[in-house]
C-alpha cells in the first residue's frame, strides 16, 4: 500500500525540483508519474531531442528516494507534427477535423500516427529501460477522453472495411450477418461499406455495432504498440494505462490484456454530476460523491490484470471539469485513500502535486497551491501516511469475493444502439445493481462474460445483452454447481451479429432461464408499474418491461407486478427479472437469494459502505451525518482506525482475526 503522486516538473523552476522531491518523501509519498504531456519539450522541432532536462529530473527524483512512472507522452502530439501531418488527427461525424489546441488530437487508425508514436517512445525507452528508480511504464494517457474512440477520418473509413474482411472473410456472409438485404444495404465488396455516420435516418444497428468494435480493436492494437514498442527496447519493469471512470467507449478488458497493471483516475465529484442521479442525490453527496462510484471502478479495473491495479489519479480537491466544481468535505480525500486499499489497490496516486498557475487545469486543484503552500487535503495526506504502517502489519492478501456481477462493454453499446425506452443506460442499471449488492454489505467481484464462476456463491448479470452458447454453458455449469443466478431484462435480447435470436430473448440463455419473452414495453418517465417485496417498500419497476410468452414459460413465478404480469421467476436456482427494478427492489431479492445460499448480509445505514482485504474490515460513512456501525459489525478486540461512530467521511477498520 504505497501513495503516489503526479508531477510535471517540465512545469516549475528546475531550482525547485529538489526541494519538491524531499517534501514528497516526508509527506509518505513513494511513487511519481512524470512525463505523459511532455512531448514538446522532449522534442521541440522534428528530430531535435532534449532529453536533458528528463535526465536531471528523473535522477533528482531518484536520489531523493522516490519510484518514478514514466509516461508515454502520446496523448499530446506537438504542433510541428500536427503542421507536418494533419492527416493524423480525428474526425468527428460532422467531418470536422479535431484540431490542435488542448489534446488527444490524433486519430487511433492513423498510420502516420503509430510510426511516430512508435519512434518517440522507441527513444524514451531506450535511453531509461534499464534506470533502476522506474518502476514502472505508462502507456499515454486516458485513453479515449473527451470522445476521442470513435474518428471517421480517411484512414478509419479505410481501415473500417479491411476489419470487416478479418471479421467475416466474405461479403455473403457480413450481407447475411447484418441482415444487409434490409433497405436494400448490400454491398458487394468491403469497401463499399460505409461508416455508420451522416445518414438520413439512424443507421443500421450492426453496423454501428461492428464499428463500435472495430475502434475499440484499434484502442487495443495501439495499446500493444506501445507496448511491444517499449518491451522490444529494454523495458522489464510493469506497464500500466489509466483508464477513466464512466467511460465504456472501448472494451478495456481487452486493452488490459496486454498490461501489466491496470490503474483508473479517480475523481468522485467531479462525476458525481455526470451520473444519472436524482437532485437529491446529488445535493446529498454533492461534497462526498456517490458511496459506489468509487468502489465500482475499484472493483471492475481490479478484474482487468489478474487482481492489480493502481488509482493512477485521485481527486485532492476540486476538480475544473465539471457541471460545478465542490470541494471535498473534509475527511473525504483520506477516505477516498483508504477506500482504494480496501478494494485492494498497491498504489494510490493524487492528482496534482501543485496546482498550475496557468492553462487548461489551473482551476484544478493539487496537494499545494499554485504558490507552494500546502492545500486543504495535505494533513488528510499525512494522516493516511501515519495509519498505512498499522494497517500494513496485518494480512492485507485480497481474496474473491462471494459475489460476482457480470460486466460486458458490449451489451452497454448495444442499449446505446437502441435504447428503446427514455433513458434507458445500461451503465447506470449495472451501478444500481452494484449499489443494492454493496448496501447489504457484500464484497463484490465485477467479472467478464469470458470470466470462470467456479467458486461463487452467487452471480448476477444485470444486462447481458449479447449472449452465445459459449457463455450458457458456462452459467448452466454455474447453476449445477449449486450457485444461483440472477439475470436481468434484455438478457439475450441479441445474437453478436445483433439480431433477434431464432427463439428470440432471451436466446441461448432460454434454457437455463425457462423463459420466452413475448414482448417489451418501452416505459415513458413516470410510468411505473409497482410490485411488493418480502422486507421492501413499495417497489416499482421503470424505464423497460417484458411480457413473457405463458405457452413456452417453465419457470415458475416468484413476485408479480400488481397488475398480474411476472416480474420475478425461477427455473432451477435461475432467477429472471422482467424488467429494470428500483433499487430497493434489487436490495430484496438480493437480500432474499443470499438467505437462501447462506450468504451473510447486512443492511448498512444510508451512506455507509463496507470491504474486506484479508484480515481487514473497512467501513467508510458517504454520509453528511454521523452514522454508527450495526451491533453484529462491532469489533470486540477494538478498532486499528475510527471508532463504532463514523462521523460525516468517517473511517473505520478492524481485524477480523483478533
Amino acid at each position: 500500500m504505497q501513495l503516489g503522486v503526479c508531477y510535471y516538473p517540465e512545469h516549475w523552476p528546475r531550482e525547485r525540483w529538489a526541494d519538491d522531491a524531499r517534501a514528497m518523501v516526508e509527506a509518505g509519498i513513494s511513487v511519481v508519474r512524470i512525463g505523459e504531456f511532455a512531448w514538446s519539450r522532449l522534442e521541440p522541432r522534428p528530430g531535435e531531442l532534449q532529453f536533458d532536462w528528463l535526465d536531471e529530473a528523473v535522477a533528482t527524483l531518484a536520489e531523493a528516494g522516490l519510484s518514478i512512472v514514466m509516461g508515454t507522452p502520446t496523448a499530446t502530439p506537438p504542433k510541428w507534427l500536427v503542421d507536418t501531418h494533419p492527416e493524423i488527427l480525428a474526425v468527428d461525424e460532422h467531418g470536422r477535423p479535431r484540431g490542435f489546441g488542448s489534446r488527444r488530437h490524433y486519430c487511433f487508425a492513423s498510420p502516420v500516427y503509430r510510426t511516430q508514436s512508435e519512434r518517440i517512445i522507441r527513444l524514451m525507452a531506450e535511453r531509461y529501460a534499464g534506470h533502476p528508480a522506474i518502476i514502472a511504464w505508462q502507456t499515454d494517457n486516458e485513453y479515449g477522453c473527451h470522445d476521442t474512440i470513435l474518428s471517421y477520418s480517411p484512414a478509419a473509413r479505410a481501415g473500417f472495411g479491411d476489419w470487416l474482411q478479418q471479421r467475416y472473410g466474405d461479403v455473403e456472409a457480413l450481407n447475411n450477418a447484418w441482415g444487409s438485404v434490409f433497405w436494400s444495404m448490400e454491398v458487394t465488396e468491403f469497401d463499399q461499406v460505409e461508416a455508420p455516420v451522416g445518414t438520413v435516418t439512424e443507421p443500421h444497428p450492426a453496423i454501428v455495432l461492428d464499428y463500435r468494435r472495430y475502434c475499440s480493436d484499434l484502442v487495443v492494437t495501439y495499446n500493444r504498440l506501445q507496448v511491444d514498442t517499449l518491451r522490444t527496447a529494454g523495458v522489464s519493469v510493469d506497464i500500466v494505462h489509466n483508464f477513466m471512470g464512466l467511460f465504456t467507449e472501448f472494451d478495456h478488458f481487452d486493452v488490459a490484456r496486454d498490461l501489466d497493471i491496470a490503474s483508473w483516475d479517480s475523481y468522485p465529484l467531479g462525476f458525481l454530476e455526470r451520473g444519472a442521479h436524482d437532485e437529491a442525490t446529488r445535493d446529498h453527496y454533492r461534497r462526498q460523491g456517490h458511496p459506489d462510484f468509487a468502489g465500482f471502478h475499484h472493483d471492475l479495473y481490479r478484474a482487468m490484470c489478474r487482481g492489480r491495479w493502481w488509482v493512477m489519479e485521485q481527486q485532492p480537491g476540486p476538480v475544473n471539469w465539471a457541471i460545478s466544481n465542490a470541494a471535498p468535505l473534509p475527511g473525504m480525500v483520506r477516505l477516498w485513500s483508504h477506500e482504494a486499499f480496501a478494494h485492494g489497490a498497491e498504489v494510490v496516486s493524487y492528482f496534482r502535486w501543485r496546482q498550475a498557475p496557468f492553462a487548461q487545469e489551473q482551476m484544478h486543484a493539487g496537494l499545494l497551491r499554485p504558490d507552494g503552500s500546502e492545500s486543504n487535503a495535505w494533513p488528510e495526506l499525512l494522516a493516511v501516511r501515519d495509519e498505512l504502517p498499522d494497517l500494513a502489519r496485518e494480512n492485507i492478501t485480497t481474496a474473491s469475493a462471494s459475489v460476482a456481477l457480470m460486466f460486458d462493454y458490449s451489451a452497454i453499446w448495444a442499449c446505446q444502439i437502441q435504447p428503446h425506452a427514455a433513458d434507458f443506460d445500461a451503465l447506470e442499471l449495472h451501478l444500481s445493481w452494484y449499489s443494492a449488492l454493496r448496501r447489504l454489505g457484500l464484497d463484490v467481484d465485477i467479472v467478464s462474460p469470458t470470466t470462470e464462476l467456479d467458486g461463487y456463491a452467487l452471480v448476477v448479470l444485470p444486462c447481458q445483452v449479447i449472449a452465445d452458447d459459449a457463455l450458457a454453458t458456462r452459467l448452466e455449469a454455474a447453476r449445477d454447481s449449486g450457485t444461483p443466478l440472477i439475470i436481468g431484462a434484455r438478457s439475450g435480447s441479441r445474437t453478436p451479429d445483433f439480431q433477434i435470436p431464432a427463439n428470440l430473448a432471451p436466446g441461448p440463455l432460454a434454457t437455463l432461464t425457462g423463459v420466452t419473452v413475448d414482448q417489451i414495453d418501452g416505459m415513458r418517465p413516470g410510468t411505473h408499474p409497482r410490485l411488493s417485496l418480502p422486507g421492501s417498500p413499495q417497489g416499482h419497476a421503470l424505464r423497460w418491461r417484458e411480457q413473457l410468452d405463458e405457452k413456452r414459460q417453465k419457470a415458475r413465478v416468484v413476485h408479480r407486478f400488481e397488475d398480474g404480469m411476472p416480474a420475478v421467476t425461477d427455473h432451477q436456482g435461475v432467477a429472471y427479472l422482467t424488467a429494470w427494478l428500483d433499487e430497493d427492489s434489487m436490495m430484496a431479492i438480493f437480500a432474499e437469494a443470499c438467505r437462501a445460499a447462506d450468504i451473510a448480509t447486512t443492511a448498512l445505514p444510508e451512506g455507509v459502505r463496507l470491504r474486506r482485504r484479508g484480515a481487514l474490515c473497512f467501513a467508510f460513512n458517504y454520509a453528511p451525518e454521523p452514522r454508527h456501525l450495526p451491533d453484529n459489525l462491532i469489533p470486540s478486540s477494538g478498532y486499528l482506525i475510527g471508532d463504532t461512530t463514523l462521523p460525516p467521511a468517517g473511517v473505520s477498520v478492524w481485524s477480523m482475526m483478533h
